[in-house]
């Protein structure tokens, strides 16, 4: 029986080997410009206290539409303004409602770092990723074989993205580790199921190696939460829903941080 996960992933791969017969890899490849970007993606979440990567999201297969009608540009003004280290853009269509564009159009609005959250599987999302101005992607353990990882995640690093390794378990963090990845995201939930354990990341912290940053995705809301993986030792928190859902997203971020906005 597939899973969530079995399901995005088949669709993924289908999707993109659409794209590529339109347009080959090659004639991406084509459109880079030579010289890799730095690396701002990883450098905003080893800041003092815990970093901020705020999520354009507008559905979820697990709440179904969040805030369908958003527009990129004024979500990721507002994280910027109230103090986001970077924003995480979905553009996953057929479950997240996302795309290409709200990625091109978050660049276009703000100067944060900006990572593709998506479920990457092929060489052609990163150099899409590029081309739309990300400055890291996505790679998911559960989806992917751990030479598959290695060899995503250097071909991320010869473009100049940073890649958010994400594990849910220990096997998964074992995997990780072994492929020497240096940010390792830990989703509370679990994407096979679609249930959250916010205890996980709590528990999987421990094992990251010393220099690995570490964040934190899934069931994040108060700042009572954030506080807690602070103290524990987590470097930047990955949230969406929580934010997304308030009226305000630039209060809903002053309030998770429990930061003043300006006056």
């Amino acid at each position: 029986m597939s899973t969530f996960l079995d399901e995005v992933v088949q669709r993924t791969r289908a999707d993109v080997d659409s794209r590529r017969r339109e347009v080959p890899l090659e004639a991406l490849q084509a459109q880079l410009d030579p010289a890799p970007r730095g690396r701002p993606f990883s450098e905003a979440l080893i800041q003092e206290g815990i970093s901020l990567i705020a999520e354009m999201k507008r559905s979820s297969p697990s709440k179904g539409p969040i805030r369908p009608d958003a527009t990129v540009s004024d979500i990721v003004r507002a994280y910027e303004r109230a103090g986001a280290s970077a924003c995480s853009v979905l553009t996953e269509p057929h479950w997240f409602g996302g795309s290409l564009d709200d990625l091109r159009e978050a660049r276009a609005a703000c100067d944060l770092p900006l990572l593709r959250k998506d479920f990457v599987v092929d060489p052609y999302q990163l150099v899409e990723a590029r081309l739309a101005g990300a400055n890291a992607i996505l790679l998911i353990v559960a989806a992917l074989d751990p030479a598959e990882i290695t060899s995503l995640y250097d071909q991320a690093s010869e473009i100049g993205l940073d890649c958010l390794v994400e594990v849910h378990d220990d096997d998964e963090m074992e995997t990780a580790i072994e492929c020497g990845v240096e940010i390792i995201g830990v989703n509370n939930r679990n994407l096979h199921t679609l249930e959250v354990d916010p205890e996980t990341a709590l528990r999987l912290l421990v094992d990251a190696p010393a220099g690995t940053i570490v964040v934190a995705e899934s069931g994040i809301t108060s700042n009572e939460d954030v506080q807690r993986l602070e103290e524990a030792g987590v470097d930047a928190i990955l949230v969406g829903e929580a934010l997304m859902r308030e009226d305000d997203p630039a209060a809903a971020v002053h309030a998770l941080l429990g930061s003043r906005a300006p006056e």
